[in-house]
């Protein structure tokens, strides 16, 4: 029997309990029908947690229980507790995947993670944007074509102050001409990040067939391989497999004949 892949989507849960618009495209808030979308694969377990909840939902036990994390966050950044962002980002260094959504880009764990402001440009003028990806061989973007579109969204736009990803799978156009690298691979310990662009709250981005394809692809490739040993004992140097000593024998000019 197999075993299902655990997957925590995290919502920050704040437009849509202030903003009717945001509620009219999510009743349910975004992180359901985020969840929703990745239900649809039978192999995948999937709870959701937000940020109102104890610990906003993500307690050592709930995050010792999650094979992959889903970030959505945009205007309560501020508001994730230290305490939280040192909790995920140990799991991600032991092996949890970390899938980081639209606006999260400037959460704390993704900037920690990153290193850098992982600034850019925007614009929210619910442009039209077009997708490409760059490897049709890469598990995440099985299923897609050469390019998708997405008929609304709010526009980022390079430079994108973010390292250098080990693979960019996904290339944003803009109406206004701008590109963005939409879809961003990287490693950290043991644990995979995958960064997805699209996804802004004002918009039906979630519901599309494409992005929910993504979804589901990327949180079987962020599956954890293995788990990071988080510390290794001090062994002495006269238990180590090459014991180091510092008989004369060793230190014996060349040719020395062996007075044994």
């Amino acid at each position: 029997m197999t075993t299902k892949l655990k997957v925590t989507v995290w919502g920050e849960n704040v437009h849509e309990q202030k903003i009717p618009a945001v509620r009219a495209i999510y009743p349910l808030g975004m992180h359901e029908c985020i969840a929703s979308a990745l239900r649809q694969d039978e192999t995948l377990n999937v709870r959701t947690a937000t940020l109102q909840e104890p610990q906003h939902g993500l307690s050592h036990e709930v995050l010792e229980d999650t094979d992959v994390l889903t970030w959505w966050g945009h205007c309560a950044h501020s508001q994730v507790e230290d305490a939280v962002v040192d909790r995920v980002h140990k799991r991600v260094l032991e092996g949890m995947g970390l899938l980081v959504l639209h606006s999260a880009h400037y959460s704390k764990i993704f900037k920690r993670l990153m290193g850098t402001t992982c600034s850019l440009t925007w614009r929210e003028a619910g442009e039209k944007e077009r997708l490409w990806v760059c490897n049709p061989g890469h598990p995440i973007v099985r299923g897609l074509g050469p390019y998708f579109e997405i008929p609304h969204e709010e526009m980022y736009g390079e430079p994108f102050a973010i390292p250098e990803p080990e693979e960019t799978l996904l290339i944003s156009w803009f109406e206004g001409g701008e590109v963005f690298r939409s879809g961003c691979c990287y490693r950290r310990g043991n644990g995979k990040i995958f960064y997805f662009r699209p996804g802004h709250e004002t918009y039906p981005t979630y519901h599309q067939r494409e992005v929910q394809t993504i979804l589901r692809n990327a949180v079987h490739w962020l599956a954890p391989q293995g788990r990071w040993i988080d510390s290794c004992p001090n062994i002495p140097s006269d238990k180590a497999p090459e014991k180091i000593t510092s008989s004369a024998a060793h230190h014996s000019s060349p040719g020395q004949a062996d007075k044994s």
